[in-house]
């Protein structure tokens, strides 16, 4: 049964398994080590069969669990989590994020008023500066990011789908994520649709979390056609020309490279 949120802990989790559950508790002891403070309680979708690495486990923050009898997509498990939220905001949090402190607590205690959508900055494996800010999604930016002379924004057009705190009154009012996305494209989608209806992205420059990179469309056929499916969705949706004007009348400068 779901349970009641405290009144003191404003943030709902959303993490979904796909067979992950072992890379997902040491996220459960992270969050329950830094940050059990701010949440509310975790909403874990199990979407596909597997065996229970986390019994005999408990945290200081209640762990409701939705266990799929077929696969959803990310957009509809994150979506359907929603549904359970009664908190001001709503955490959607990739299994192989890595905390290394509270950066919950800091999020919110940063949020400005019109943000709808905050994330800390990502640091990949091997690295130790945090990714770059991503640009609109064109077919030139994928095939220009990993040059020498590419200057990524200073402000960011989307942040990706690993951890992203939303709002909770903005999350609703866009209807969530787009379903019609299974994997992929969903993330830069939701960002758009949020700046769209008139909020903010808002980046902690401060605060950073580590993404154990799992990065399975460049081993598997099946996620390289998501992912390149997913790409042509992005580019034939009025959502992506409405936000690229959108972006051109805040701020010709807002994307540091031309695109096509």
């Amino acid at each position: 049964m779901p349970t009641s949120p405290s009144p003191h802990r404003p943030i709902t989790v959303s993490i979904v398994s796909h067979g992950q559950l072992e890379l997902i508790r040491p996220l459960l002891a992270q969050l329950d080590r830094w940050s059990a403070a701010s949440i509310a309680k975790v909403v874990l979708t199990i979407n596909i069969p597997e065996a229970d690495a986390l019994a005999n486990t408990h945290w200081a923050f209640p762990l409701e669990r939705i266990e799929n009898a077929t696969p959803q997509g990310f957009g509809a498990n994150h979506n359907r989590a929603f549904a359970r939220c009664d908190t001001p905001w709503f955490l959607v949090l990739n299994p192989d994020i890595r905390l290394d402190a509270d950066v919950l607590a800091p999020l919110v205690a940063q949020a400005r008023p019109r943000s709808g959508l905050l994330t800390p900055r990502i640091v990949e494996p091997g690295k130790t500066a945090p990714e770059p800010h991503r640009a609109i999604i064109t077919p030139l930016e994928i095939v220009t990011r990993n040059r020498a002379d590419y200057a990524p924004p200073l402000v960011p057009a989307w942040i990706p789908g690993l951890f992203m705190l939303f709002r909770s009154e903005a999350y609703r009012e866009i209807g969530g994520f787009d379903e019609r996305f299974f994997m992929y494209g969903e993330d830069f989608d939701i960002c758009a649709r949020t700046q769209l209806a008139g909020c903010s992205l808002q980046v902690a420059e401060d605060l950073l979390a580590r993404h154990d990179a799992q990065r399975a469309s460049h081993v598997s056929s099946k996620h390289l056609y998501w992912h390149i499916t997913s790409l042509l969705k992005v580019w034939m949706s009025a959502t992506f020309w409405r936000y690229r004007h959108h972006l051109k009348q805040q701020n010709p400068r807002h994307e540091r490279q031309k695109n096509v």
